[in-house]
């Protein structure tokens, strides 16, 4: 009686042919499944790059127009960008970050202490305080610019670091709507932390304010980060409310700066523009990329509990 032995097969050898088999697909099934997917992404990364890299065009061309910038880089030169030197445009920068940072500041200390009374505590009209955040943040703050615009000048009349041509009054008017939206990001996400932490910190004998400051607000760090963002970008790039409340150039934004460039079409200077909103991009791309990886390792970090 013979008996056959079979070779043993070699190991993960067979799994892989079959993963192989698995992953490989004729062109046109890969086509219709995923091919479409990647002609998408690549039209989608051109329409979103190409009006950047025609403004960096336009800012490196010495001429001063658009037109001149039909030809990408036909004409390269750092000129702009030295000619902003001879201009207010770093008193306008400093003036947009000094907002932006005092408006993402408050908003965040504003939006986590409101989320955290709304998410922790009860009371009588909680429930109609959300829902009238909800419904004044359905109008936009610039369709009261005339009410504020008014208020200002009465208020200036009795302090005039709050009336209008005030640093000081635009932020307070930031301020004013930083609550609504971000708030009820905020309360969703303090939703998600669970009230035994809070407890468990009660019996330890800690007060709201300490389970406020040293437990909430670091559970809730990626949030916080993603409203100090937001609330940046917007503040930043605001234009109506800014131009009516400021008045001389020394207290101008960036917005309300680069505008004055080009508000005039026989004297516009789209070069000088360009370079400008080249290099006022810039903060918020810093800002951007450094919150990206503050808010990936809270999530990270918060993911594991203890």
């Amino acid at each position: 009686m013979t008996t056959h032995t079979q070779a043993p097969a070699l190991p993960g050898h067979g799994q892989g042919q079959s993963q192989q088999l698995r992953t490989r697909m004729r062109p046109g099934r890969w086509a219709r499944e995923l091919g479409w997917r990647h002609v998408v992404g690549v039209l989608a990364v051109a329409f979103a790059v190409f009006p950047l890299v025609y403004v960096l065009s336009a800012s490196l061309s010495p001429t001063g127009t658009l037109t001149g910038s039909n030809e990408l880089f036909a004409e390269v030169s750092g000129t702009n960008y030295a000619a902003l030197g001879d201009t207010r445009f770093w008193t306008w920068m400093g003036n947009t970050l000094v907002i932006g940072v005092a408006t993402s500041v408050g908003t965040v200390l504003m939006g986590a202490a409101a989320a955290y009374a709304f998410s922790r505590f009860r009371f009588t009209g909680r429930r109609l305080g959300l829902t009238s955040l909800l419904i004044i943040q359905m109008f936009p703050q610039m369709l009261a610019f005339v009410a504020i615009f008014l208020l200002l000048i009465s208020l200036g009349q009795v302090v005039p670091a709050l009336g209008l041509n005030s640093r000081l009054a635009l932020i307070c008017v930031y301020l004013g709507g930083a609550l609504g939206v971000n708030t009820f990001l905020m309360y969703g996400f303090f939703n998600t932390i669970p009230r035994e932490l809070d407890e468990a910190a009660k019996i330890d004998g800690a007060s709201h304010a300490q389970v406020y400051w040293t437990i909430i607000l670091r559970l809730v760090t990626p949030i916080l980060a993603v409203v100090a963002l937001l609330s940046f970008i917007s503040t930043f790039g605001e234009f109506i409310i800014a131009r009516v409340v400021l008045q001389s150039e020394s207290n101008w934004t960036l917005a309300v700066g680069l505008y004055g460039w080009v508000s005039s079409l026989l004297e516009a200077n789209w070069g000088l523009f360009a370079a400008g909103a080249v290099l006022s991009a810039l903060p918020v791309l810093a800002l951007f990329l450094f919150l990206q990886r503050y808010i990936v390792g809270g999530l990270t970090a918060g993911s594991v509990k203890g």
